[in-house]
């Protein structure tokens, strides 16, 4: 398979080229997308390596790292190859690890491969206790926007992608900052496509983070929250129509339902001063405790709801669209 890297170049002057370096043979091409870098990482590349491979590309404005990924992608597709890994420019991502993301796409046992630095307990040691915090909440909004359950460590940029599965995508309506790495999981999601994870140790070199918990945490959520209701209505109710609708659906009634009728007399017995029976006590909690235990089944319904069957094999058999990307294995 024709392998490719994508490089988001944006003030990566002192790693890149050591990054682009430590890229392997088994490497057909290396895409670097100035971003409009205010460092010209774009023009430095191309004064200071002679690696016939690359192929510095240049935005016009910034598009942040998901317009940078995305530009490296149609690149990519439009070249003819296989299989795209983003690699960032900073050094925080070792390249020697490329063959462990590659591995599961080129056997056909996943469509998407991302890095997961929480595998190992030695792997955090070195992370921040407030970033190991915020991954780990990151992840669990993750999990319910997204769907993939079997995933941790969202955020991490370090994937690898069947360019076949990004044809199916709309890349023109991914996020184009922080958000985008999310965003490509929902957008997998709802072509069912497999993720894996790659275990890998957190290195940290000297760039610093340009995220502001205060400044994007209220974004984040409502990101989240629009796209698990997205994902809910499109899996439940437009695609497919099954138990786990089912048990949300009367899971829901039942937890509203048994919430106003309790509200309501117990408003009433405020203003009469006449206590609540236990029949109506009753009333009301039981249809809150059997509408809890429903909207439980359902999440356990969608947590084995992870897609687990790739999608490249169904690609594969699929006509030639123009500019698509054909997956194709390698003969066995």
């Amino acid at each position: 398979m024709k392998i490719a890297v994508a490089i988001p170049c944006f003030q990566v002057t002192r790693h890149v080229l050591d990054v682009i370096a430590a890229i392997g043979p088994e490497v057909a091409a290396i895409y670097a997308v100035d971003d409009a870098c205010p460092d010209n990482s774009g023009q430095y590349v191309l004064d200071n390596q002679c690696d016939p491979r690359v192929r510095v590309l240049f935005h016009p404005k910034n598009l942040g790292v998901g317009g940078a990924v995305v530009t490296a992608y149609r690149a990519a597709m439009r070249d003819g190859m296989d299989i795209v890994v983003k690699i960032d420019g900073d050094g925080q991502m070792p390249p020697h690890l490329l063959p462990l993301f590659v591995r599961p796409l080129v056997r056909g046992e996943a469509d998407y491969t991302k890095g997961n630095r929480f595998f190992r307990p030695e792997s955090v040691r070195g992370m921040p206790p407030l970033r190991l915090l915020g991954n780990a909440t990151l992840s669990f909004m993750t999990k319910l926007s997204c769907g993939y359950w079997n995933i941790m460590d969202p955020t991490n940029g370090y994937t690898a992608a069947r360019t076949c599965v990004l044809a199916e995508l709309p890349l023109d309506k991914l996020e184009p900052r922080y958000f985008f790495e999310t965003d490509m999981l929902f957008r997998l999601n709802t072509l069912r496509a497999v993720v894996r994870d790659i275990p890998m140790d957190a290195v940290y070199a000297d760039e610093q983070s340009h995220l502001r918990i205060g400044k994007i945490l209220p974004e984040f959520l409502r990101k989240h929250a629009s796209r698990l209701w997205r994902r809910y209505v499109y899996n439940y109710l437009v695609r497919d129509f099954n138990i786990g609708t089912l048990y949300s659906v009367f899971g829901l009634i039942l937890v509203l339902a048994g919430t106003v009728f309790g509200a309501a007399h117990w408003l009433d017995s405020t203003r009469s001063h006449n206590p609540a029976t236990s029949g109506t006590v009753m009333l009301a909690a039981l249809p809150i405790l059997i509408g809890i235990q429903c909207l439980i089944a359902f999440l356990h319904y969608d947590v084995q709801n992870v897609p687990v069957l790739p999608i490249s094999d169904a690609l594969d058999s699929a006509p030639r669209d123009s500019g698509a990307a054909i997956c194709q294995h390698p003969a066995k």
